[in-house]
């Protein structure tokens, strides 16, 4: 089934759903895919720098993972096409203007958005401010 790419359909037809784990982005050098399955990752990309890892946070603590800040995860709850254009832009623009950073990844059904875990519930009111 193909996604969704009219943006204003995306837009309103998104409903944004809260996470119940908090997250964090953890990098460690020389770690290459395949490594940290045991931590669970929910996702992972390998930079020159090291791997990155989205992780729980409860996780990370369990395997002496450092970690610089704590996120809650949004899903987008519309399937929107890869090829969409402007939804990330939209939503990441939202979130800017209430001060809001936006980690987004895109996945093959929906967009996942990671935001500042104090902040988690305003990111929820501006995303529900969409109106198409």
């Amino acid at each position: 089934m193909a996604g969704e790419i009219d943006l204003i359909k995306l837009l309103a037809s998104m409903e944004p759903i809260l996470l119940d784990e908090e997250y964090v982005f953890c990098t460690i050098r020389g770690a290459q895919y395949g490594d940290y399955t045991e931590i669970s990752p929910l996702a992972s990309y390998l930079e020159s720098e090291g791997l990155t890892l989205l992780v729980t946070k409860d996780n990370a603590e369990k395997a002496n993972l450092k970690y610089e800040g704590v996120f809650k995860g949004i899903t987008l709850t519309v399937h929107s096409s890869l090829e969409a254009v402007g939804l990330t832009a939209a939503v990441a623009n939202k979130l800017a203007e209430k001060g809001i950073s936006a980690n987004v990844i895109a996945a093959y059904y929906h967009d996942h958005i990671f935001v500042q875990a104090e902040k988690a519930d305003m990111a929820i009111e501006a995303l529900n401010e969409f109106d198409c």
